[in-house]
């Protein structure tokens, strides 16, 4: 059950670490070291995308101590999935976008495994995985409905009296400057004309906040590099990994890093520091 205005806790948990990465898979992320670097970290909330494991193949370093564990399994075996991690245990915790939008049809999207929400108090923190439309006509077809159910959810939940902070591997680039070779990819999935009206619509119409982009207007920074060619070695990336929110708790981020100076993905790990 959605928690509403009227029926949110007292909880004032206020995080001052969350980290979002697509792992491309916990198992392959866990070989390259990803637990080993996360040990010393302080991060209160981890959001995870790409798991491509069911639970039982989670390996026993990706279940650290002190973390409550949150998983949505796709049903096709290694296969997308995410899961949210969190040092304090939530108020509820929505696993699938069904659980929290029952009168719309997400199954086709909870078959795949794209969304976990924890709520603490007011507060709600997500860890969604967008779907890509890359690999076929059809696939950007599913994404697009997935955009169009996905934006009235999240402003109904900002109505509702909810903080957001969205953790996402949105798979679009919203503005130039979020991929090196813009002018190459217009009639690419992933910054497609309609895909970036719909950030357009979230970000400036709804009024949420692309927290790295407000905090670094003009900074040139990726989150994801093609396995192809020499795209990391040269810096050929895409920014398609984000921390939306709304206003009130986007205001409290005061930094944002992505980290590159290992590879466990070819997605970085991107972590937001909060302010008390």
């Amino acid at each position: 059950m959605t928690l509403t205005a009227n029926t949110i806790s007292p909880n004032t948990f206020s995080p001052k670490q969350i980290m979002t990465i697509n792992m491309n898979g916990i198992r392959a992320a866990t070989r390259k070291g990803f637990w080993d670097w996360f040990a010393p970290q302080d991060i209160d909330v981890l959001c995870i995308q790409e798991l491509k494991a069911k639970e039982e193949q989670v390996p026993d370093e990706a279940k650290p101590e002190g973390y409550h564990r949150y998983y949505h399994i796709a049903e096709k075996a290694g296969y997308s999935g995410v899961a949210l991690y969190s040092k304090v245990e939530p108020d509820a915790v929505h696993v699938g976008l069904g659980s929290v939008d029952p009168d719309v049809d997400w199954s086709d999207m909870d078959a795949e495994g794209r969304f976990v929400m924890a709520d603490f108090g007011k507060l709600s923190i997500m860890s969604v995985y967008f779907p890509s439309g890359s690999s076929s006509d059809e696939r950007q077809a599913i994404k697009m409905t997935f955009l169009e159910r996905f934006l009235p959810l999240f402003n109904r939940l900002k109505d509702e009296g909810r903080e957001l902070v969205l953790c996402a591997d949105v798979n679009i680039c919203h503005k130039e400057i979020d991929l090196k070779n813009w002018r190459g990819n217009r009639k690419n999935s992933g910054f497609l004309p309609e895909e970036r009206a719909w950030m357009d619509k979230l970000i400036e119409r709804s009024g949420f906040v692309d927290t790295f982009r407000t905090l670094y207007p003009e900074k040139e920074q990726y989150s994801w590099w093609s396995n192809r060619g020499q795209a990391r070695a040269n810096n050929v990336g895409w920014r398609i990994d984000y921390h939306i929110a709304t206003p009130a708790i986007a205001s409290k981020f005061e930094k944002i890093e992505v980290y590159t100076d290992s590879w466990f993905s070819d997605h970085a790990p991107v972590l937001a520091t909060l302010k008390d």
